[in-house]
């Protein structure tokens, strides 16, 4: 399993999710590679993707470049079908209790964040918490039907604790965690599933927290 140690900012998070690309380059966070094709007969596309994290004392920063064959932002209210759209996600464990937080976010910011032990019953964060979470991207907010045509696109996410809305977390700066992060776009001209850490099961599958890696919050 892949580990990654995400970097602790000493200071306040950023007042807009627009200056986050350019403080984790002052910070030198490096970006990691999204590139783990796990279903190369059924969806051997592969477009360049790249994420970085980081935390602040209020919650993370979550940065995402992807350049891909087309792009397309359908969804146009949160907690939609934002996983049909060109879209970037992270999952993760953030306690010792199995339940698992889905953070979905297509290229236009529309976020589903989702919660529970497995894929059935999930429960879907209220727009409450969903409106704390600042996002920018670079193709805008607006939804859009599929542009066809090489596109390079960023995202950048202002994710505070209480995103994690099943639980009672203030902080979780010096703890080590368990997620993955993906990329998948199923209604796109050329659908594709990755992953960062590799996943080994027969079909796409992106609830599956056996396979997640390994992050250690500084």
């Amino acid at each position: 399993m892949k580990e990654l140690t995400i970097k602790k900012l000493n200071m306040p998070a950023p007042a807009t999710a627009q200056e986050v690309p350019a403080l984790l380059d002052k910070e030198q966070v490096e970006f990691q590679a999204l590139d783990t094709v796990n279903w190369k007969e059924s969806f051997p596309y592969c477009p360049q993707v790249q994420f970085r994290m980081a935390s602040t004392q209020q919650g993370l920063l979550l940065n995402y470049r992807v350049t891909e064959a087309s792009v397309r932002a359908v969804a146009g209210h949160d907690n939609g079908s934002v996983w049909e759209d060109a879209c970037v996600e992270f999952f993760s464990i953030p306690a010792n209790d199995g339940v698992y937080y889905n953070m979905e976010c297509n290229c236009a910011g529309t976020l589903l964040v989702g919660a529970g032990a497995a894929r059935a019953n999930r429960q879907r964060a209220p727009q409450e918490v969903l409106d704390k979470v600042l996002r920018w991207s670079s193709l805008g907010r607006e939804s859009f039907e599929e542009r066809i045509g090489e596109c390079s696109w960023e995202v950048a996410l202002v994710i505070p604790w209480s995103t994690f809305f099943l639980h009672q977390i203030q902080s979780l700066q010096g703890q080590t965690i368990r997620a993955n992060f993906y990329k998948c776009g199923d209604k796109l001209q050329t659908p594709h599933f990755l992953s960062w850490n590799p996943i080994d099961l027969p079909k796409p599958d992106f609830h599956c927290p056996a396979f997640f890696g390994t992050l250690h919050l500084e």
